[in-house]
């Protein structure tokens, strides 16, 4: 996912459209179910033949999708770079990231459980987040690259 989808909870293209009146709910429905780069592709064909949005603003959520779908294909290149690196740590960094976060999140949990320490509300918060971003693009991603190998 890209960093502005992660930041804000929505591709550049969706926040646009949810601000316009009159949008068809087919198309805030897409906008807001967007995982990956064939899915801004279905949207910007969704935009492109509805009839409801004004031409300036339709031409303005397609440039704006252009900036989500380029984006999106740049951490896609470099997830890709990394997986043909001959590096070992490049290969796993993805899985040793979640590994140390679902590892510490455990120890605090372990640790608060028996009252040995107290975790602040602001480090449950940070690993929260954390832990979501880390999941929902590991195992998203992967997910989307084996549906397309059994699409095709």
């Amino acid at each position: 996912m890209g960093d502005y989808l992660e930041k804000n909870g929505k591709t550049r293209a969706g926040k646009f459209l949810q601000g316009l009146k009159g949008v068809a709910p087919s198309i805030l429905q897409l906008a807001g179910t967007i995982t990956g780069v064939d899915a801004l592709d279905d949207l910007a064909k969704a935009i492109k033949g509805d009839n409801t949005i004004a031409p300036q603003d339709k031409e303005t959520a397609l440039e704006l999708l252009k900036m989500d779908l380029a984006e999106m294909q740049e951490v896609t290149k470099r997830w890709s770079s990394d997986m043909i690196s001959d590096s070992w740590l490049s290969k796993n960094v993805r899985p040793i990231t979640l590994l140390s976060l679902l590892f510490f999140v455990f120890v605090f949990c372990f640790l608060d459980l028996f009252n040995t320490i107290t975790v602040a509300p602001i480090w449950v918060e940070l690993f929260k987040q954390l832990l979501m971003v880390v999941i929902v693009a590991y195992f998203g991603s992967r997910g989307i690259e084996k549906y397309k190998k059994i699409g095709k």
